[in-house]
């Protein structure tokens, strides 16, 4: 599959992931009512938003325009890391569940290994794959990642919280 496809087919399904997920939320007005909640909710929000939009800039900028794709990765993958390096230092006094805190934290370190792919593509070389594939794995990564977050917030008692301090 050529890259161009691959990120078309990703963003969409991001998109996708992302209406569910505001259904799941519109489902459950009681966890609009603790402000610890609503922030996991954003961040699970931010892990299907963000890589979509790192999605569409790849698919504009491809192969071609790489300056594109690599920009947007940088400044997108900069502002999930911020952001979700914030819910990890929150999370502990909100009593966040501790395996949920790990996949947060996780997911920062995605977000950071696809800014460095996108500050130099070329250290993708030694894997025979170009910095835009590299990308896309990171990227998948990321999802799973946020898969996981939905999976711990939806199984964990209160909503992600927990007795796993």
């Amino acid at each position: 599959m050529d890259a161009s496809t691959f990120y078309a087919l990703f963003s969409a399904t991001c998109f996708t992931l992302t209406g569910l997920w505001w259904n799941v939320v519109r489902a459950r007005t009681d966890w609009m009512a603790d402000t610890a909640i609503r922030r996991t909710i954003g961040g699970v929000y931010l892990s299907f938003l963000l890589p979509a939009l790192m999605g569409l800039f790849a698919q504009v900028g491809g192969t071609e325009s790489p300056l594109i794709w690599r920009l947007s990765f940088v400044v997108i993958s900069v502002v999930g890391a911020v952001s979700m390096l914030r819910l990890v230092s929150q999370a502990r006094g909100d009593r966040t569940a501790r395996a949920l805190r790990w996949t947060q934290l996780g997911t920062v370190v995605v977000y950071a290994a696809i800014a460095v792919i996108g500050v130099a593509p070329q250290i993708a070389a030694p894997l025979g794959l170009s910095g835009i594939q590299v990308g896309a794995l990171l990227l998948i990564v990321l999802v799973a990642l946020g898969h996981a977050l939905v999976w711990r917030f939806m199984v964990t008692d209160e909503a992600g919280r927990g007795g796993d301090e």
